[in-house]
């Protein structure tokens, strides 16, 4: 691991930051000294055009067509053509989704406080050099490397070093790129960016961030290394059978071998799963929201409880000073002069609450000797002055005596959804950052956030479709309480105040009996997150600010909203770019439109791949050929797989996904694969005790299979509606189109004597075996 920036600023220069001109940081930039990240080994169209083209099994289709050419059988590359289709519509469908993708990341970027020319600007992270002054706030993230010039802060590294305790820094101090405040703000000076920055070179070192599991990608990839592991030996055991043993000659061999290993790739589930996501990132973006990994539309199909704050979701997130109360005998001019002091010491905090106080009392009066900004962990801030001693901002449980008169005043307000913050002062200096046990209230604060209207008609969609929505708020317990309840949320009068539990509090237990958690810490959220996972759940966690971070990176699928901190943002598997909740319900349905039609389409798939490996293993031991020509394999696969798993991978779908894929896609398939596998294996038989000629036993095959498939395609198409419907009349119509008017493209011949008739048996079989199976392991799914 690169080492760590220990370097400090020396001299006067320090404590005055001077900005770069617009020439200088051109000059950098030239010099190769600006903001570029290195190249990820997963980005970039080279890399899109890579994993289409470049892959094993197109590899494997490539030499499966230089063994057809050097047997001359050049009808049976057909099959060409539909590898050049997938390679093709992946590719298109992955660019699309790329470019969607980069302009959505485009607007999402957030802009950098920047000195240039003497004056703040705000610049994109990539237009910074080497050597530029930044300024920022709580919930920033650093762009590069730096050294602090002014104001003191707490820095989270544990994007990068998994150290997730804060660090204070204060001028002087050496900062890493990647990490983010948790509080304070800082003036820093850009030491090293882009690849020589500290996260440039865990990057470079190709050293990544742990991602979440997904089960989907996971079981794909089994299937492949099972595939791959079994494919080359199994194709080659059968041409040395069907050469040495059955003797048959080597153009005839390699034809029948390549036609069992075309059956075997699964080059269309690896093509529709790519095709599927890239829609739904292309859809997704439609809505505003930019999927930052792939994983997350997978997630948001499992998720079954969701975890939320209640301002910018169940509230619009602007703030507004409803009403100051002064404690009995508190002048309340004197609490408006305090109040201005308190807004002009924090002038640089662009919070909802900061904003709302200063609409209603503009910054004024002396500067402030000493401040403490607001943490999300211990819920106040504090400035010291000269004349007005320590003046308090925070929440009434935090800051006031229990016995406090004005603590069930609070309370009364909070009950009526009011947010309450106390302000106090302290005569006493501040220890650190711990209150003296002296405090004078000086008056109560209430700010009203009004509910969002829209938000009913989303918790509402959330009931009916089985997910549970929590609400995990900073705000009161009774305020959030009471704000869920105007939106209808179910059970919203279930709450607790976080603050006054133990200091080991049983999450798990907590999590099991309440809706609403109230003034909770950012290690609450996380905490809360474990615990519903820990009970089996799929968890969702939205969030935007600097305390949602660990929730965030704990939950199975996470959502930042637009214009909340860069750090949030960042660990985020989604971005909602107009910080609106009330499209998560058709984004969750969008998740599960993906990921339940890629099952169910899966399992098309996984029927021909089945049947092909069982039905070769088998004609090791028996004494027959194998059955199907590759353009045959061609003809059933593109009719009952290949075009109408497309076609069922944009139906709707509002199913939350359950189970694990690889489990589920495999019930789905065995009926399909065994009954063709045993189906064939009996007209084999068959046709040799009747001494059919071979020509007819293959086409006997091939129409056998296809009717299982159309079987196959009827199950997964249940419930029909009129688009499936269309698409199984379709696709009878055009087998029996190629059947009938063009049977000598597919090998396919005129049945004659005993062969209708085994025909109309392996259509019986094939279809009583189908239903009865099918039966059978629904029952144990």
């Amino acid at each position: 691991m690169p080492e760590q920036p220990t370097t400090k600023p020396q001299g006067p220069a320090a404590a005055q930051p001077q900005g770069l001109s617009t020439a200088q940081a051109a000059r950098l930039a030239a010099q190769g000294r600006a903001n570029r990240m290195p190249r990820t080994a997963d980005g970039g169209v080279a890399a899109i055009v890579r994993r289409n083209i470049f892959t094993l099994f197109n590899l494997i289709n490539l030499l499966m067509a230089a063994l057809l050419v050097w047997v001359g059988s050049y009808r049976n590359l057909l099959f060409l053509g539909v590898v050049i289709c997938n390679a093709g519509i992946g590719l298109a469908q992955e660019l699309r989704a790329k470019r969607m993708h980069d302009r959505l990341q485009l607007l999402s970027e957030g802009r950098v406080r920047t000195l240039r020319d003497g004056a703040e600007t705000l610049l994109p992270p990539a237009e910074l050099v080497e050597g530029d002054v930044i300024r920022l706030r709580r919930g920033d993230q650093l762009p590069g490397d730096g050294l602090a010039l002014e104001g003191s802060a707490a820095v989270n590294e544990a994007l990068l070093t998994g150290e997730s305790e804060p660090l204070p820094k204060t001028a002087g101090d050496a900062l890493l790129s990647g990490s983010y405040l948790t509080e304070g703000s800082l003036t820093v000076r850009l030491t090293a960016v882009g690849e020589r920055s500290f996260a440039g070179r865990l990057q470079k070192n190709a050293r990544r961030i742990r991602r979440p599991h997904s089960e989907l990608m996971a079981s794909l990839q089994r299937v492949i290394r099972w595939v791959s592991a079994g494919l080359v030996p199994l194709g080659a055991a059968l041409y040395l059978r069907q050469t040495a043993v059955l003797g048959l000659a080597v153009p005839t061999a390699v034809t029948k071998t390549v036609g069992a290993m075309l059956g075997m790739i699964p080059e269309g589930l690896m093509l529709l799963t790519s095709v599927a996501l890239a829609v739904g990132v292309v859809r997704l973006g439609r809505r505003n929201a930019l999927v930052n990994e792939l994983y997350g539309i997978e997630n948001l199909a499992r998720v079954d409880v969701l975890c939320l704050d209640k301002t910018g979701t169940l509230t619009g997130g602007q703030m507004r000073l409803s009403g100051v109360e002064p404690a009995p005998g508190v002048d309340a001019a004197e609490v408006g002069r305090a109040l201005q002091a308190v807004v002009a010491a924090f002038a640089g905090d662009d919070s909802p609450t900061l904003a709302a106080l200063a609409q209603a009392y503009p910054p004024a009066g002396e500067p402030a000797v000493a401040t403490v900004p607001f943490g999300s962990d211990r819920k106040w801030s504090a400035a010291t002055f000269a004349t007005l001693g320590t003046l308090v901002l925070g929440a009434p449980e935090t800051t006031l005596a229990v016995e406090e008169p004005l603590r069930l005043r609070a309370a009364e307000q909070a009950a009526q959804g009011l947010r309450v913050l106390a302000f106090l002062r302290c005569d006493a200096p501040l220890q650190g950052k711990t209150l003296p046990p002296e405090r004078t209230a000086l008056a109560l604060l209430f700010l009203e956030d009004a509910p969002r209207p829209e938000a009913a008609e989303a918790l509402r969609y959330f009931a009916r479709e089985g997910v549970s929505v929590k609400v995990i708020s900073g705000d009161s317990a009774l305020t959030a309480s009471r704000v869920a309840a105007a939106v209808g949320l179910p059970d919203a009068a279930l709450a607790v105040d976080c603050s006054a539990m133990d200091r080991t509090p049983d999450y798990d237990a907590l999590a099991a009996r309440y809706t609403v958690f109230g003034r909770v810490s950012p290690e609450d959220k996380r905490e809360l997150v474990l615990a519903y996972k820990r009970a089996g759940h799929a968890v969702g966690m939205i969030g935007d600010g600097v305390n949602d971070v660990p929730a965030l990176k704990a939950a199975d699928c996470s959502i930042a909203m637009a214009g909340g901190s860069d750090a949030a943002a960042r660990v985020a598997q989604l971005t909602l770019l107009h910080a609106d909740f009330t499209v998560t319900p058709a984004i969750v349905l969008e998740g599960r439109r993906v990921i339940n039609n890629i099952t169910r389409a899966a399992s098309l798939f996984l029927v021909k791949n089945l049947f092909s490996f069982l039905l070769a293993a088998l004609l090791l031991v028996l004494p027959f050929a194998y059955p199907f020509a590759p353009i045959q394999m061609t003809l059933v696969s593109t009719l009952t797989i290949g075009f109408p798993s497309f076609v069922l991978a944009l139906q709707p779908s509002r199913e939350r996904v359950r189970g694990r894929f690889l489990r589920n896609v495999l019930l789905r398939a065995l009926p399909g694969g065994i009954t063709v596998a045993a189906v064939c294996v009996g007209v084999l038989i068959a046709g040799a005790a009747l001494a059919l000629p071979e020509a007819q036993i293959s086409t006997i095959c091939t129409l056998a299979a296809a009717f299982s498939g159309l079987g196959m395609l009827l199950c997964v198409s249940l419930p029909l509606n009129a688009l499936r419907g269309a698409l199984l009349a379709a696709m009878t119509a055009a087998l029996l189109t190629a059947t009938l008017l063009f049977p000598s493209v597919f090998y396919l011949t005129p049945l004659t004597g005993p062969a209708p008739l085994l025909l109309g048996i392996a259509f019986a079989a094939a279809g009583l075996l189908l239903t009865g199976l099918t039966l059978l392991l629904r029952r144990v799914r």
